[in-house]
């Protein structure tokens, strides 16, 4: 790559939405263009990055080890572009911003990402309501509540996609389930979507089972998974270091792919939804903490 070469913060939007979605598609959606343009765009990155960054057949789409790299590079040169955009724009900017968050998508990244909104628009009063999805969806509904980031079922074509998952079964390493017994499941009490999901799968795969604990918080569902209560259902970007991902073992049966998802309340002011919105569309999901 030449030393006067820079990286188009255009084309790092497109590829950010690709590797997001691990869809071409989907990213065109997403950002209101043509498909031809999306690829030209990663074209031209690539060739800016002298790099392959993109892995694409007819049935799928995947991130070269460089498209990884590029994919850490690009949120952390959106997010200072962005950030310095707000510095010089946003102080003016102010409100209540109502926001709701899935409880375990609110346990990582997510605190440094409203401290920094906090920092960014002070005059903006943010109030964070964390519980499940469905919870969230009906509060936005009934207009309490003004952008939620939630779980959902992949291609449910509901808010902007953020990022998009497998759901895995997850447990401690020295876990045993015989096939003829019942699996023992850490879940969420009903209705919970990642429950449902699980069940449906196991009722058609003709397996039974057992709910072993239930509880209302992700951390809730991590402590009764490390104390070898069950096995619990998980994203698998989120599985933490000190669980395993059992999926394929115990003649599991697979679960289906997750939507991490920002959906924004229509009648609400769109300045600060849209720029909570756009520091979280950047944020690196990684696994939760031990």
């Amino acid at each position: 790559m030449a030393d006067d070469k820079t990286f188009d913060p255009t084309l790092l939007r497109t590829f950010l939405a690709v590797a997001n979605g691990l869809s071409f598609t989907r990213a065109a959606e997403q950002l209101g263009l043509s498909q031809p343009t999306v690829s030209q765009h990663v074209r031209r990155l690539e060739d800016a990055a002298g790099r392959q960054l993109i892995q694409r057949d007819t049935r799928s789409v995947s991130l070269t080890d460089n498209g990884e790299a590029m994919a850490g590079f690009a949120r952390t040169i959106l997010a200072s572009i962005d950030e310095a955009v707000s510095y010089f724009t946003g102080s003016a900017m102010r409100g209540r911003l109502r926001f709701g968050a899935a409880d375990e998508l609110a346990v990582s990244e997510l605190p440094t990402i409203l401290r920094e909104f906090r920092q960014l628009y002070p005059r903006i009063n943010l109030e964070l309501t964390v519980t499940q999805s469905g919870t969230l969806l009906r509060r936005l509904a009934s207009n309490h509540l003004d952008l939620i980031f939630i779980n959902q079922e992949a291609d449910s074509h509901r808010g902007q996609l953020v990022r998009r998952d497998r759901l895995v079964w997850v447990g401690l390493d020295r876990t045993q389930i015989e096939p003829a017994h019942p699996v023992p499941l850490v879940t969420y009490p009903a209705p919970s979507w990642s429950r449902d999901a699980a069940l449906s799968a196991l009722e058609n795969a003709h397996r039974t089972w057992r709910i072993t604990c239930n509880t209302r918080e992700i951390n809730g569902i991590l402590a009764a998974t490390r104390a070898g209560l069950g096995i619990s259902i998980l994203a698998q970007s989120r599985v933490p270091p000190d669980l395993r991902n059992l999926s394929g073992r115990f003649d599991l049966p697979p679960l289906p792919d997750i939507e991490m998802a920002l959906v924004a309340n229509p009648r609400s002011a769109r300045g600060p939804v849209d720029a909570l919105a756009k520091a979280i569309t950047n944020l690196p999901l990684t696994p939760l903490r031990p």
